[in-house]
């Protein structure tokens, strides 16, 4: 655990340094000790590290959140926690880490590990015994660290984000913004010198709402209990183990401070494995060699002496050893350059009052007492701000101490997590990268947004999903298209890819595109977090989205109607029954928005008939408004399959707000709040009853009839387009029954015994008619398979429809010369031919169809000027 298994000695080991404390009492001048005070007139200004305080600031670790995410509870809570602030003279200013933080990577991939195997335990439980899983099992529920920051913003408490490094930058706003202390639960914090110091674990509201509570940490007793000056702290921190100097390259330095002799010796030596002494082992260990020093200026010398049994990478983890002693030296002072300074005047302090600062003097007179102890200090010189490389772990070695050897975990150095080199980002407008660095600062949006735009990559976080289930597809790869078209937004690639063609044709050849892709770090079934995946952006095939700047700074209507489109297009739910409010109101497009993207995934159907209605009941039921009913609300026998469907709405909804915020909020974020359209208790009951019991639609809206209307209009505009038609009883040996001419009666073509395409009789009109009867067609001259088909379709366009919608009215022919198809469209359930777009330039058009999955593109001849036209599809088969 290294540096941050010291936040959980101090409590363990440190008792005398945690005291209870009521908020409500410091803000009114009484000690720790007792002893009140006049009032103070100014509030007790606080900082609260939401990245400590999620589950507190959710409301605990009751058993519903496995569900998917009771907002409505949460809501409450968290309006009884500023009603408390508020009569109780506090103000709160919640910082959330919007930062991307490289250099701790290895951190969150080990994080995202156990996460990971937490979720499969959360899931094998709920199958077995059907119970919500024990709290030590919490897995944060999917978007709840957005549902909260909206709460916060609906609340009018003070939110912003981190935007390089967390630590330091929540270390600096605590100093140089006039705060009276820090809520927090991080080694971090402890080591730096903070003495106001408050525990984000511990933050507890009482049940009338009136006491909050909490524990304080005097690091000054802390610093008797080890007996350490508290000046080496900083020394101290970078040889337990970090986040640039991970405690695996400390192993050998750490067993050697036990010697042989100590009890534990003998765990040193295991086959094929690392062993790292306990973490409280170490503290001691590490304390007292950090106490013994007599001159720890020199930190060459130190870290001779601490890397003098290493056999590899010695120059790497001495250069290394000292960037932490740079690190935790900046985060010591006050130097740091503060990313918010002068944004917070509104909020500084003229006159701290007698009653606050008396507390907080006591605090820190012991502490500069104990600290004058020894005036020398192991800071460096150099105040600047520090400059820290990725801690990439470069991998384990094989370490010789003494007769003892500790082997490497695989024998031979390997990272942590491999990076992979990307294309270079394409350019984005100043006053783009202004706005959304402004936004990201003040919380106003999606962290995800200022990642892609600066780096490149952003990182997605474990869901509850069985990765044993082919039936359900993990969120990551399912909601992927949504983050591919608004990575096309963020990077406008619409234009230019139009100016690309306008290039391309002034210097008469082809048009070149640059490839635009963002790094995904995540982990799913069959994925590890170790690497990350290569994500293309794309833009919409249908229209041409406005660049960034218009649709952030647009105030035109044709901007604002530019942003819907843009998001609706993302959801894939372009369809004019989704913006028309008497079938879906304004807070529930994004819910429905969520659901029709779900019901377009290719294969398995993702969401059944019957789930469908849950979803859109539970959405509708007034139970969803009433969260102390819904406390008492018993669900007998969870079902497993509706936790990984609420974890995947949840998903989806996240992935919606991104693209919302993306897209320029064209939907107002008190419409996007899923605490108005969902409830994970709610939404298991109603799938229980739904799926077991067989509950009528009527049963499932409470016999509410106006309800059922509203379900039965919201499911019908999500379906609108979509066909979900079962397929034919496959035949028992694949053949291929084509038309062998036109006929004026229409007729369908079939493969493998299934209908792909229906057409209706020739019809008379203007333009070209049909063309003969032709077959072309090229495959494997010995292998017998089709590895290129091409085929002719006639089409029939209304003339007055921009981008111009297509339907297929025949197919002259399609016929493989050989019999033998390929085995994935033998196996096909359903397989179907549509049209994508069809987009006009000046001399010829591009069509994009989908067959059985496989994306076609071919162009159209003639030109079409009349109202039929004929087009030549190319299909290459892998």
């Amino acid at each position: 655990m290294g540096v941050q298994g010291f936040q959980e000695y101090i409590e363990k080991h440190c008792p005398t340094a945690v005291v209870p404390v009521e908020l409500q009492k410091l803000a009114r001048g009484s000690l720790v000790g007792g002893g009140r005070q006049r009032p103070p007139q100014s509030p007790l200004r606080l900082l609260v590290d939401a990245e400590n305080c999620l589950h507190r600031l959710y409301g605990g670790f009751y058993t519903d959140w496995v569900s998917g995410g009771q907002w409505n509870h949460m809501l409450g809570y968290l309006a009884a926690l500023a009603k408390a602030c508020f009569n109780g003279n506090i103000e709160l200013l919640v910082c959330f880490n919007g930062a991307m933080e490289k250099g701790r990577l290895h951190e969150w991939v080990k994080r995202q590990v156990n996460e990971r195997q937490t979720a499969q335990q959360i899931v094998s439980h709920i199958q077995n015994k059907g119970t919500p899983p024990p709290k030590v099992w919490f897995l944060p529920p999917v978007c709840m660290v957005h549902c909260i920051r909206l709460a916060l913003l609906r609340f009018h408490i003070g939110v912003v984000q981190s935007i390089e490094d967390h630590h330091l930058e929540v270390i600096s706003l605590c100093r140089e913004n006039g705060f009276h202390g820090l809520v927090a639960y991080d080694s971090d914090y402890a080591l730096c010198n903070i003495p106001y110091y408050f525990s984000a674990h511990a933050l507890k509201l009482s049940r009338n709402g009136k006491s909050l509570t909490t524990s304080q940490y005097l690091m000054h007793e802390v610093a008797k209990q080890l007996d350490l000056n508290p000046n080496r702290f900083v020394i101290f921190a970078s040889l337990l183990g970090n986040h640039i100097l991970p405690d695996e390259d400390l192993a050998a330095f750490h067993w050697s401070l036990l010697g042989p002799e100590h009890p534990l010796a003998s765990l040193k030596v295991r086959a094929h494995q690392l062993v790292l002494p306990p973490c409280d082992v170490v503290i001691k260990a590490v304390a007292d060699y950090v106490r013994n020093m007599t001159d720890f200026s020199d930190l060459e010398a130190i870290a001779n002496d601490i890397f003098r049994h290493s056999q590899s990478r010695t120059d790497d983890k001495v250069v290394r050893f000292k960037k932490a002693v740079e690190y935790y030296s900046a985060a010591s002072k006050s130097q740091h350059f503060s990313p918010y300074q002068g944004k917070f005047t509104h909020l500084s302090v003229a006159h701290r009052q007698r009653t606050v600062e008396n507390h907080f003097k006591t605090v820190k007179q012991r502490y500069l007492n104990f600290s004058s102890e020894n005036p020398d200090s192991p800071l460096l010189p150099s105040q600047a701000k520090p400059t820290v490389t990725s801690p990439v772990a470069q991998g384990l070695e094989v370490i010789s101490h003494l007769n003892a050897q500790i082997p490497s975990l695989l024998s031979m150095p390997t990272r942590n997590h491999m990076d992979i080199t990307t294309p270079p980002l394409p350019m984005v407008a100043p006053e783009v990268l202004r706005v959304a660095q402004h936004r990201h600062k003040k919380g106003l949006m999606y962290p995800y947004i200022y990642h892609i735009l600066t780096k490149g990559e952003i990182k997605l976080s474990v869901t509850i999903e069985d990765e044993a289930n082919q039936e359900l597809p993990s969120a990551v790869q399912l909601f992927r298209p949504i983050r591919q078209h608004v990575y096309g937004v963020l990077f406008s690639l619409a234009e230019a890819k139009k100016k690309a063609e306008r290039l391309a044709m002034r210097r008469n050849r082809l048009p070149e595109y640059p490839p635009v892709a963002v790094k995904e770090w995540a982990a799913y079934k069959g994925k590890s977090p170790h690497t990350p995946e290569l994500v293309e952006a794309l833009p919409f095939r249908e229209w041409t989205c406005p660049n960034l700047k218009k649709l952030w700074l647009g105030k035109a209507v044709e901007d604002k109607n530019g942003r819907m489109r843009a998001f609706l297009a993302c959801m894939r739910s372009d369809a004019p029954a989704m913006l028309n409010p008497a079938c879906v109101p304004t807070h529930l497009l994004v819910l429905c928005c969520v659901l029709r993207f779900m019901l377009q995934w290719p294969g398995v159907r993702v969401l059944r008939g019957k789930e469908l209605d849950a979803f859109l009941a539970q959405a509708l039921s007034p139970k969803l408004y009433e969260p102390e009913q819904l406390q008492e609300l018993k669900i007998d026998n969870l079902d497993p399959r509706g936790v990984q469907l609420a974890a995947l709405f949840m998903s989806g909804v996240d992935m919606a707000l991104l693209a919302n915020d993306v897209c320029g909020q064209p939907i107002p974020w008190e419409h996007c709040c899923p605490w108005m359209y969902f409830d994970g208790k709610l939404l298991q009951s109603k799938l229980i009853r739904a799926i077991r019991d067989k509950a009528p639609l009527i049963d499932l809206c409470d016999g509410q009839v106006d309800q059922v209307n509203k379900v039965k209009k919201m499911r019908q505009s999500i379906l609108e387009g979509l066909n979900f038609s079962p397929p034919p009883p496959p035949t028992p040996t694949p053949c291929l029954s084509t038309p062998r001419g036109m006929s004026t009666q229409g007729g369908k073509l079939e493969i493998a015994g299934t209908v792909v395409g229906q057409w209706a009789g020739i019809r008379r009109g203007r333009g070209r008619g049909g063309f003969p009867i032709q077959v072309v067609s090229v495959g494997g001259p010995n292998r017998g398979s089709v590895k290129q088909i091409k085929m002719y379709f006639i089409f029939e366009v209304p003339q007055s429809s921009h981008p111009l919608p297509l339907t297929i009215l025949s197919c002259l022919q399609f016929m493989p010369t050989r019999k033998c198809l390929p085995q994935a469209w033998r196996e096909a359930k359903r397989i179907f031919v549509m049209v994508r777009f069809a987009k006009w330039k000046a001399r010829e058009s591009f069509v994009s169809v989908s067959v059985c999955g496989v994306k076609l593109v071919g162009s159209c001849f003639p030109p079409p000027s009349c109202c039929r036209f004929n087009m030549l599809v190319e299909m290459r088969l892998n």
